[in-house]
Order: structure tokens, then C-alpha cells, then sequence
């Protein structure tokens, strides 16, 4: 009889851990396909949207990787470019969904070198020729580090806004680190701290009812700076409807592939790549700013110490999300686009 119970208590329990299916777009209880999308080598589709001018036209030709709950709409970049600096500099933007978010097929094989590869896959189906420039923000910022670490001949610049910084990066102190660390929330903590650990617990713990939920995941708004707040608060009601697309498929493959993706045992350490532009062919630019709640500023400090050919912008007095403020694409695109410091 105890067998008996032991083996139905871990029946039970293999069962609440594991995360449904997801609910792919195209398939007959999934949702609509509505993007242009990319069939990848694997099989897996890409769903992709773009801006600026006409591809053939440009003269600049970027890829924007949107972050966390996010999906291709959510490009700051491109949303709140000026026209002025699209026509001027021929600026062709594309934003597309990550593996398992918006209208993009899952990867349940996803990692770092994966999400760099989709990138090149994507470029080449397109035709945007042999170089092009990558931004990415938040979340989107480990893609843009696999794309410095597989695919450096295919970049002409790169940009980072406000990147998520994996905490256990085998090149930061100890101490540092940690310090990092628990400037988070208690419970955004545990979050992470599941995802690198026990990342076979990371639907369980995001959905259970026992402790409290991720803090990021929630939305909840005392994550945010005050800056952080009153962007949001122009953000019109169309913006946030896209937080129900971003999640469309499920969220395991989405927000939790991406946490432990992101926060899991990487296969190289950023803080050991070398300058891809040597001769100045190109830029690397990172912007972070000093108040941003989500992720702590002195971590983006020691890695621009420590990769000294990255450009950093601090911005002060400024959150997370400030690529969204008014002027802020601009200056972006600008300084990745011309290598301005």
C-alpha cells in the first residue's frame, strides 16, 4: 500500500509539473496566422513585420529583437523613429517574434547560439545582404550577445538597451554578482534562481498559488522607476493589447523558455569576447539606465570595464524603459548606425 501511494503522490506531482502544449499558431486549436513569416531549416516558422523604407531602398538595414512579454509590434526602435531620421539615413527596420511568442513557432531546443542562428536565417531569407545591424532590449539583449559570439561577420553594429544580465556569467566577482542579485524583489529572486537551477520547476513555480508569482511576470508597477511610470502611462490601449499576443501560444514556451534561456548555464561567457570591429569597421553600443529597478546598473558597469571596446551610455535618472521615451530611438539608431560614442 505505501508503494502504492508513493507512486501515485509522484504521478500526481509529475503531472502538475508539467507544462501544457503549447497552442502553436496554424495548428487546428491554435491561433490565426496573421504576419509574414519564414520557414526555418527545422521547420519552424518566423513571424516578422517591417519599417523604414522600402528593403531595396535602404541604405541601413537593422534587426530589432524585442524583450521580455514581448512581441515584433513591441519594437521601440522602430515605432518612435522620427520619419525624418528613416528617410534621411534610408533606415530599413525589421521586429520579428521570438521562438515561441507572437506568431513565431516554439523552440523547445531554444539557447543563446539558436536565437543568434534565427537571426542569420532570417537575414538571408529576407536578402538583406552580407552585413546588417542588430538591437536588442531587455531580454532581447542575450541574442544580440549570441550574435557577438557566432555570427560577429555578419554585423556591421550592434546595440544594447537596458540588456538582462545573467547573474550567473562565470567572469563576474562573487560578491558583485550577489549584490546584484538581491536587488531584486524576493520573488523575483526565486524566479531566477529556479530557472538556472531546477529549470524543469519553472512552469510550476510561475503558476503556482503557494508563493508569490514572479514580480515581472505580474506587471506589477513598484518594479518600475518613476520615469518607468509615466512612460507607461502614454502608452495608448492598442500597445498594451499586445501583451496578450506576445503570450498567445502559452507562456511556458514564451516568457518561461526565455527565463531559463536567459538565466540558465550559458555556453560561452560574454565577458571573454573580443572586439568584433578591430579596425573600427563597425560598433558596439550598450545604454542602461542608472535608476532601472529591473536590472542593476553596476553589473553593466563591470562588463563595459571589462570589454572596454563597447561604447556605454548611462543615462541618468533614467529606468528600463527608456528606449521608449521621446527622442530616445533617434539617438540610438544614430549612434549604432554611425559608431558616434
Amino acid at each position: 500500500m505505501l508503494a502504492v501511494l508513493i507512486v501515485g503522490i509522484s504521478a500526481l506531482a509529475y503531472q502538475v509539473i508539467q507544462p501544457p502544449p503549447p497552442k502553436t499558431c496554424g495548428s487546428p486549436d491554435g491561433p490565426a496566422v496573421t504576419a509574414p513569416r519564414i520557414k526555418l531549416r527545422d521547420g519552424r516558422h518566423l513571424a516578422y513585420k517591417e519599417h523604414g523604407v522600402p528593403k531595396d531602398n535602404a541604405k541601413y538595414k537593422i534587426f530589432f529583437v524585442h524583450g521580455f512579454d514581448s512581441c515584433r509590434h513591441d519594437s521601440a526602435v522602430a515605432n518612435f523613429l522620427s520619419p525624418e531620421v528613416i528617410e534621411d539615413l534610408g533606415v530599413y527596420i525589421v521586429s520579428y517574434d521570438r521562438a515561441g511568442y507572437g506568431e513565431s513557432d516554439p523552440n523547445p531546443n531554444r539557447t543563446v547560439k539558436s536565437d543568434a542562428l534565427d537571426i542569420e536565417e532570417l537575414a538571408d531569407q529576407l536578402g538583406v545582404g552580407s552585413k546588417f545591424y542588430v538591437i536588442g532590449y531587455s531580454m532581447g539583449g542575450h541574442p544580440i550577445w549570441g550574435c557577438l559570439k557566432y555570427i560577429p561577420h555578419r554585423l556591421a553594429g550592434a546595440g544594447l538597451l537596458a540588456p538582462a544580465v545573467n547573474y550567473w556569467w562565470p567572469g563576474f566577482p562573487a560578491n558583485l554578482s550577489k549584490e546584484a542579485y538581491y536587488q531584486q524583489l524576493p520573488q523575483d529572486q526565486w524566479a531566477v534562481r529556479v530557472a538556472h537551477y531546477i529549470p524543469w520547476l519553472t512552469y510550476w513555480w510561475n503558476t503556482q498559488k503557494w508563493f508569490p508569482p514572479s514580480a515581472v511576470i505580474a506587471h506589477r508597477m513598484d518594479i518600475f522607476s518613476r520615469r518607468d511610470v509615466e512612460v507607461l502611462s502614454k502608452w495608448s490601449p492598442e500597445e498594451n493589447n499586445y501583451l496578450a499576443l506576445a503570450r498567445q501560444q502559452g507562456e511556458y514556451e514564451s516568457l518561461h523558455r526565455d527565463m531559463m534561456v536567459g538565466f540558465g548555464t550559458w555556453e560561452f561567457d560574454p565577458l571573454d569576447l573580443k572586439n568584433p570591429f578591430p579596425n573600427n569597421e563597425g560598433s558596439v553600443h550598450l545604454w542602461h539606465g542608472d535608476e532601472d529597478r529591473l536590472v542593476p546598473v553596476i553589473l553593466q558597469r563591470y562588463i563595459v570595464q571589462r570589454l572596454p571596446w563597447i561604447h556605454y551610455h548611462e543615462l541618468s535618472g533614467a529606468g528600463h524603459m527608456f528606449p521608449f521615451a521621446d527622442g530616445m530611438s533617434d539617438t540610438i539608431v544614430k549612434a549604432v548606425l554611425t559608431g558616434d560614442k
